[in-house]
């Protein structure tokens, strides 16, 4: 009786673990506020997760949290008051087809602040290291782009380290540049294309200057890669750090000229599309050089031969990460040498010891300092993880449908994020937070994970006449809804799967759609609708019906009946004010604008610390320990007044304006006030 009891009870458990882990059955339905769907209901609520992320909610911290009324745009986080590329370059690429106003203008302005200080060989951008450190006054080359910056202030290298011999920031350039580009693809604005082509062309051709073109690699010194400063260039036989052929600045150049050549396209002009295209291709021919046999990248080469990041070599034998995922994730490699890349990652336990994967293992033997204090392996650039690299890591896990490396990745963060302390970079290979004295966190790379989540699942390759959609659905879900839109110039499109296998039709607002191959849809833009309701049907899965993906619908601001503190009543009354503005700009066909939208969010958010005190008060939000309960609760508070007072600033700013459309707002404005 004793074993068959212990017998019953084993299965028991065994059957328990089978029905709470893992992709849930076929028939069971998920409904969230984003993703709806059946199937695999962990997936389904770890995107709905994802999505709420970068909308107010009163749960989870989101990007909103980031916004300053400074620039109106957004910053690195609460301890880092500007703009970095390295950092922000995971979670801008996979969330920019998503993101919608404000977010748009709060990221663009917060680029703006490379580009509006980039170099032109002639204007002293000084950097003085530290409090008391030395004093640089450096006068970047034209084109250059800096590791960060904010009104006045532009870090043209590597600002940590020994500044003294850092080079310019060659790959924080080619990122940069990318990124810009990606968001003027998916916008589709043609002013906005003809005021930034100018300045991406320079970025170009800066790094254009470091060309070797006898194998068309580029010699960069130490600190010029993207996770700087911890690649050292070519240690010379005397002792002093040089130029060597860095991989990362390859693969992310040719994906940015990549995006580059679509813009020409777009705008017409032949001559520089094929000029970029020339030297796209040539820039593709040098990798070679900078591959090993079994397929992946090394880190660099030297002008000696000496080749740092051969996995297992005596000298210098490391895997670094970030080349070898980014090239899988924005397609610089084809599909025959990504799975070779992704083999010999998921090869290593020790790059991916909490599943995020780090930036190298084992340690860096090639680093201009010891490995001891921030530099130790496991920690910062040598080993630590950045959010912003995991972005692009779960993009290469969707291009090759490793959905579970994808899964594990959303519930590390999750690890983090439910305690408020969505940090970067994490130390400890990915462990723990960078600042732990901190009653909570926030870093803009911890947004990387949740926003390739959502894109990895349709890829969005944006291109001149149209955009290709690439499902990679997780082989659990059967069925899923996007209920949100994907912005496609001035359109919005909106996707629902069905079935299991290989595409077998796709229906836009009910019609069969032609250009579909069994893995790919392609969408001209001439021909797609402004508003796309897109279903996907894989294999033999239901063809019937329709669906049409409803947009989240603002809650209005309803303050609960019991006492509210003081702060919280002046800002329902300012709250009030907007609304009414927000209500005249949509009787006045100005609803879609910026303006419209950062009043909407701005009351959106005072809504949510309503939702947010309600919640806590029921018991359905598990609070946080103390202090870090008031610190959250602090940030929702101050993220509301930011908005607000970012609003007023921006619209107050309209006086005197020659733009009619700003005259108009501030003219509507003007009357609200008086009212």
């Amino acid at each position: 009786m004793i074993i068959q009891k212990h017998i019953i009870i084993s299965l028991l458990t065994l059957l328990i673990l089978l029905l709470t882990s893992g992709p849930a059955p076929a028939g069971e339905r998920f409904e969230g506020r984003y993703f709806s769907g059946q199937g695999d209901i962990e997936y389904l609520q770890l995107l709905d997760i994802a999505r709420r992320m970068f909308s107010p909610d009163p749960e989870f911290q989101n990007v909103a949290m980031l916004y300053t009324p400074e620039w109106n745009g957004l910053i690195e986080g609460p301890t880092w008051h500007a703009w970095w590329i390295q950092n922000s370059y995971g979670p801008t690429y996979c969330g920019l087809p998503f993101y919608e106003e404000p977010l748009i203008t709060f990221l663009q302005n917060a680029q703006d602040l490379w580009f509006d200080q980039m170099g032109d060989g002639q204007t002293p951008r000084p950097f003085q290291q530290g409090r008391a450190g030395r004093r640089f006054d450096w006068v970047p080359p034209d084109g250059c782009l800096c590791d960060a910056a904010r009104p006045g202030w532009f870090v043209a290298k590597q600002g940590d380290g020994r500044v003294d011999i850092h080079d310019w920031g060659f790959e924080f350039t080619a990122a940069g540049m990318l990124m810009q580009a990606e968001l003027l693809l998916i916008s589709r604005d043609r002013q906005a294309i003809t005021h930034y082509l100018p300045k991406l062309a320079r970025c170009a051709n800066f790094i254009e200057t470091r060309r070797d073109l006898k194998n068309n690699l580029f010699l960069v010194g130490p600190a010029a890669n993207l996770l700087a400063p911890s690649y050292a260039g070519w240690k010379r036989p005397d002792g002093k750090y040089d130029r060597a052929y860095l991989a990362g600045l390859s693969i992310t150049y040719i994906a940015a000229l990549d995006r580059l050549i679509e813009l020409y396209k777009l705008r017409g002009d032949t001559d520089n599309a094929e000029l970029y295209k020339k030297r796209r291709d040539a820039a593709r021919e040098g990798l070679p050089n900078l591959t090993t046999e079994a397929g992946y990248f090394i880190k660099s080469l030297d002008p000696d031969g000496g080749r740092h990041g051969v996995y297992g070599a005596d000298k210098h034998g490391y895997f670094e990460a970030s080349p070898n995922h980014d090239a899988i994730a924005l397609r610089v490699v084809d599909d025959i040498q990504s799975e070779q890349i992704y083999r010999k990652i998921a090869s290593i336990p020790g790059l991916r010891p909490y599943d995020f994967i780090i930036a190298n293992y084992p340690s860096l033997d090639d680093m201009y300092q010891e490995t001891r204090g921030l530099w130790r392996f496991g920690n910062w650039i040598n080993g630590g993880h950045w959010s912003t690299c995991e972005a692009r890591m779960i993009m290469a896990y969707y291009r090759l449908g490793k959905f579970e490396d994808a899964r594990r990745s959303m519930r590390q963060l999750l690890t983090f994020a439910r305690q408020f302390r969505m940090d970067n970079p994490l130390t400890e290979f990915g462990s723990k937070v960078y600042q732990p004295n901190q009653p909570i966190n926030l870093c803009y790379d911890a947004f990387g994970p949740p926003a390739a989540l959502i894109r990895g699942l349709f890829e969005y390759l944006y291109r001149t006449d149209g955009l290709t959609l690439i499902p990679h659905i997780p082989p659990g879900i059967t069925a899923l809804e996007q209920r949100f839109p994907i912005r496609f110039g001035s359109k919005r499109i909106y996707l629902a799967t069905v079935g299991k296998g290989a595409i077998s039709k796709v229906l836009v607002n009910g019609h069969p759609l032609k250009s579909v191959t069994n893995k790919s849809i392609y969408l001209p833009y001439d021909q797609t609708p402004d508003m796309a309701n897109i279903k996907i049907v894989f294999g033999d899965g239901e063809q019937g019906g329709t669906f049409q993906a409803k947009p989240k619908e603002t809650v209005e601001a309803t303050p609960p009946a019991e006492e509210v503190p003081t702060e919280l009543a002046e800002l329902d009354a300012r709250v009030a004010k907007l609304r009414s503005l927000q209500s005249a700009l949509t009787e006045a066909g100005l609803g879609d604008s910026y303006e419209a939208a950062h009043l909407r969010l701005a009351a959106d958010y005072v809504s949510t610390i309503h939702t947010r005190r309600g919640q806590l008060a029921e018991g359905k939000l598990k609070p946080l320990p103390v202090p870090s309960q008031s610190a959250a609760d602090k940030i929702y508070m101050d993220t509301a007044i930011k908005l607000c007072d970012g609003i007023e600033k921006v619209i107050n700013g309209y006086a005197g304006s020659d733009d009619p459309h700003r005259q108009r707002i501030h003219r509507l404005w003007s009357s609200h006030k008086t009212h």
